[in-house]
Formats: C-alpha cells, sequence, structure tokens
C-alpha cells in the first residue's frame, strides 16, 4: 500500500509566535528580552508571516499541499484583560479566507505556548483562574473565526507546558526543578482543555482536539521507567489521552523516540532547549536522534489510549541542514502512516513542521526545520527540494517506493 485515501490531509504546520514577528504583547517577548534569558536571541520580526501570509498560503497551494495547520495568537487578540481586538481578530479572519480561497483546509490552533503578558503578570497557567480566561478567549475568538475553520486545537503540547516553564526552566515563568508546579500545571490545562472545547463547540460545528508531544519510549528488559522529564511528559499525556476519548480527534506530534537500559538512557537522549548540537548522520541538529519510524508507534499509541479517536498528525519534522536527509526522515514517517492506515487506523492527515525556517524558542533561529528557508534581512522565501517533493506526494496522493533526491 502505497496510496493514501481520498481527503487525506496533506499540510504544513506553523505556530504564531514563531512566524509572526512582532509579538510585543506575549510573555514570549517579554522573556526573550529578559536579563539572564536562556534565549540566544529575540524573536524580532520572525518570519513576517503576520503581513506575508498570503504569498506563503499561495506557495504551499502551489506545491500541492490542501492543508495548514497554524496558530492565533492570544496576546494580539486579547492584549489587556477583557479588551479584545477587532482588528486582530480581523486579520486572523483574512488568513482563513486566503486559506480557503486557495483550498487549504485551516487547521487552527488557538494556544501554542505564549500567553499575554498580563496573564502571565497574574499567575500563568499556575493562576485558578486560568481555565475560565482561556474558555472566554476561545468562545470569542470562534464567534468571529468558526465558520472558516476545518480543525480546532485547543492547547499545543501541553505536556511541554509544565516541563519546559517548572522543570527545565527555558519557558516562562523559567523556574527549575519544580515537580509540584509541572502537576499543578498540569491539572489547569486539563481543565482549560475540557472548557475551551465545549466553548468551542457551543460557536461552530468543527472538530475539536488537543495534540499532544509523543516521543517512542523504548524499554529494554530490566529497564525500570523514572522520573525524567520525557517519562513525566508522558504521564501527562496519558490524562490528556482520557478526556480525547470524548474529542473529535487527537493530535500527535512526534519527532524521535527515546531509549532506556537497565543502567539508564541509551543512545541521544537530549533535553529540549540546551544548545544547538553537531549534526551526524544519526542525528539531527538538536541531538535527538534520526528515527522517522517512532510515527507509527505513537499513532498506534494514541489511537488504543483514546479508544479509537481519529487521528491528526499535526507534527512530524526534523531539524536537518542536509536537505535530502529530510525528505528521507518525511518518507520514513509517511511510510509509518501508510502503515497504521493498512492496519484500520483512522489518520486523517500529516503536517510536517514546519513550513519555514523559524523562531524555535530558546534556540532561536539555528534549527532547520523547515520546507523553505528564508533569508534573515529580506524574508525572501526559498523552498528546498523537500517542500517540493512533499507537494508532489500530496498531489498525487502516493508515496514512491524510492524517495528520489532522498539518502542512500
Amino acid at each position: 500500500m502505497n496510496t493514501f485515501p481520498e481527503g487525506f490531509l496533506f499540510g504544513t504546520a506553523t505556530s504564531a509566535h514563531q512566524v509572526e514577528g512582532g509579538n510585543t504583547n506575549s510573555d514570549w517577548w517579554e522573556w526573550e528580552h529578559r536579563n539572564g534569558t536562556p534565549c540566544v536571541e529575540p524573536s524580532g520580526d520572525a518570519c513576517d508571516f503576520y503581513h506575508r501570509y498570503r504569498d506563503d498560503i499561495a506557495l504551499m497551494a502551489g506545491l500541492g499541499f490542501n492543508a495548514f495547520r497554524f496558530g492565533i495568537e492570544w496576546a494580539r487578540i486579547e492584549p489587556e484583560e477583557g479588551e479584545f481586538s477587532v482588528a486582530a481578530l480581523d486579520h486572523y479572519r483574512r488568513i482563513l479566507a486566503a486559506c480557503r480561497e486557495f483550498r487549504l483546509a485551516p487547521i487552527v490552533t488557538f494556544h501554542h505556548y505564549t500567553l499575554p503578558r498580563w496573564l502571565q503578570a497574574h499567575g500563568g497557567f499556575l493562576l485558578d483562574d486560568y481555565p475560565r480566561l482561556f474558555e472566554r478567549y476561545c468562545r470569542r475568538a470562534t464567534a468571529a473565526l468558526g465558520d472558516l475553520i476545518a480543525y480546532a486545537c485547543t492547547i499545543n503540547e501541553p505536556e511541554g507546558l509544565g516541563e519546559g516553564g517548572f522543570i527545565l526552566g527555558v519557558n516562562p515563568p523559567g523556574r527549575k526543578g519544580d515537580v509540584a508546579g509541572m502537576w499543578r500545571v498540569t491539572e489547569n490545562v486539563l481543565v482549560a482543555h475540557r472548557l475551551a472545547a465545549a466553548a468551542i463547540r457551543s460557536q461552530a460545528k468543527i472538530p475539536v482536539g488537543v495534540t499532544l508531544a509523543l516521543p517512542d519510549l523504548q524499554y529494554e528488559d530490566g529497564a525500570t521507567p523514572g522520573d525524567r522529564p520525557v517519562e513525566l511528559n508522558s504521564r501527562i499525556s496519558d490524562r490528556f489521552f482520557e478526556l480525547a476519548r470524548d474529542d473529535d480527534f487527537i493530535g500527535v506530534q512526534t519527532y524521535t523516540r527515546n531509549r532506556f537500559g537497565p543502567e539508564g538512557p541509551r543512545g541521544p537522549h537530549v533535553i529540549w532547549g540546551q544548545r544547538l548540537q553537531e549534526e551526524r548522520e544519526d542525528t539531527t541538529q538538536l541531538g535527538q536522534e534520526y528515527y522517522p519510524q517512532a510515527l507509527g508507534s505513537t499513532i498506534r499509541r494514541a489511537w488504543q489510549s483514546t479508544g479509537g479517536t481519529p487521528v491528526l498528525v499535526t507534527e512530524s519534522g526534523i531539524a536537518t541542514t542536509a536537505d535530502p536527509k529530510r525528505i528521507a526522515f518525511i518518507a520514513a514517517a509517511l511510510r509509518e502512516v501508510l502503515a497504521c492506515l493498512d492496519d484500520g487506523i483512522d489518520v486523517r492527515g500529516y503536517c510536517y513542521w514546519t513550513l519555514l525556517d523559524n523562531f524555535e524558542w530558546s534556540l532561536g533561529y539555528g534549527p532547520r526545520f523547515g520546507l523553505v528557508a528564508v533569508d534573515r534581512t529580506t524574508f525572501a522565501r526559498a523552498p528546498k527540494p523537500s517542500a517540493s517533493w512533499l507537494g508532489a506526494v500530496a498531489r498525487s496522493r502516493v508515496l514512491p517506493v524510492r524517495a528520489r533526491g532522498a539518502m542512500k
């Protein structure tokens, strides 16, 4: 089987803060400019997607894609508590209209790591009122935009909200080793997802789900699960799988595997946000193991853990300066998707992370995940061979037996 079903979604994924630029009302903007920040550089103008969205959408459509996952920014829509910007909502409506014009199904993420500054100042994810505030924002945004949305993602990788901000200290508020804080964040975000999903459904008849960070965890005989960050995240994922039984889809986001032996981690085992590392044939720019086969395992985990909730692969990608390696990675990941489809798993689509070489949080602009390079001075877009290769697969719905241009 090398043909994807009719209606299968092929797209790319982005987040608002990482590509828009000038997101000055967000907690991340303040975090990037704070003294002693772990961020290697600020986001600045990012990829200027805020102004260039139409050209980027036309580019994706011309390549052959039929879906686009992007984020709307809470800090723009509600720049001060209770003050909603009609202009910001109109801007996102124009993006949605452009997607529809170019026949790209808009997959919209309501929250992708960033918070409005005013909310972070009052406690952020730890604030008792956070779930209600998020529900209100989602309700208002959906009332203005919902008729144009194809799929709604409430929260991107809720596991990382506690890990990055309270265990590793690479996200706001920058705490380290606060496991209790991580679990308090988790409880709040679980409530926030449930309330937000209901609020979105009350305003529009669209599929709603949450997207989870799911590395493939592999344990050798004699290995004992512990409290490493990736394992804590896995326990958080299990909590969200329970909620996802009542959702319309579950978003799967997978990049690599993590292996454990009796003595501890095996092979590359990288904590996000430390630094770029020297890329090898078997690793990425982040030092993660090159293992695209992880996606098959995580799709199966999501399908089984939710009792059969449909799956959207909302992120799958590789940070590399070698584009043939990117093509080989995507081809191997798509073979896993086809195998899952062949096993009867309801996989609705595949979104590659990411469209543009963008701002990768505390690591800045060093990681090269994009199908399209961006000139940091002129913002000129330069599609890589991988963009044309994946676009051709999207257009034909056929995965070549051998990926031309890929590594041998």
